[in-house]
């Protein structure tokens, strides 16, 4: 069962679990389950997707109950007045301790054209841990949060790849030494980027909007393992 955070006849918003499609697309196989048809079996009515999370992705993901809700939310994405808030955990401790990155970047093709995007970073906390690997006996990872101005295609993970933090546990932009590192040692088998916050303006009323995605257990543990639980209490509240 999907967790639903929010619903009413307009909208249904969803804690997406990492390792989990969206929707059939030519990056999944044609076997794999699918959040959209998943949401359909515990909800009535048309579901439409209002816009979308990587399949590693976990978190607040807004479906409409019609084209024209639908339609609406697109708008406030594609206007950028909808206000994305990320949780990450990234390798090394980037410096500054916030700033944005601003690096162009194509669609889902590597080779289409560039085009602007930003993203907003702040690091949170950082931890040392006592594991050798490669020339370094000790290794360094930051949670962090990122706020995306824009909307390309995997767009937070690549602009931390390109800073040199690749997030842990990204197979197509990350090390799979330290990705292999967080499995052997902290039982974590998932990209650890989580879509944790989502603001919006109802499409119906104008109301404002905040849905806010709990983490799984895998990122609880995490938190504990490492310290970093009042950090991330203070940056939810933030």
């Amino acid at each position: 069962m999907l967790e639903i955070l929010f619903q009413d006849d307009d909208l249904v918003a969803v804690n997406k679990p990492a390792n989990l499609a969206v929707h059939r697309s030519a990056f999944v196989g044609p076997d794999d389950a699918f959040l959209i048809d998943l949401l359909r079996e515990q909800v009535d009515g048309r579901l439409h997707l209002a816009h979308r999370l990587d399949r590693a992705t976990s978190g607040v993901l807004l479906v409409a109950r019609s084209p024209e809700i639908a339609a609406q939310l697109g708008e406030q994405f594609m206007g950028r007045s909808v206000r994305k808030r990320y949780l990450t955990v990234c390798r090394g401790w980037p410096e500054p301790d916030e700033g944005c990155i601003d690096y162009p970047l194509p669609g889902s093709r590597a080779t289409g054209p560039r085009r602007e995007a930003q993203t907003d970073y702040r690091r949170l906390a950082t931890v040392e841990v006592d594991i050798a690997l490669g020339r370094y006996e000790k290794q360094r990872y930051a949670l962090a949060a990122a706020e995306p101005r824009s909307g390309r295609f995997r767009q937070i993970r690549k602009h931390f790849a390109h800073i040199h933090h690749p997030i842990v546990g990204d197979s197509q932009h990350g090390r799979g030494d330290h990705n292999r590192l967080f499995k052997i040692h902290f039982a974590s088998h998932r990209m650890l980027l989580h879509a944790a916050m989502l603001d919006f303006t109802h499409p119906r009323d104008g109301r404002a909007m905040r849905v806010e995605a709990g983490l799984d257990a895998t990122w609880l543990r995490l938190l504990e393992t490492f310290g970093w639980r009042d950090a991330y209490e203070r940056w939810r509240s933030s």
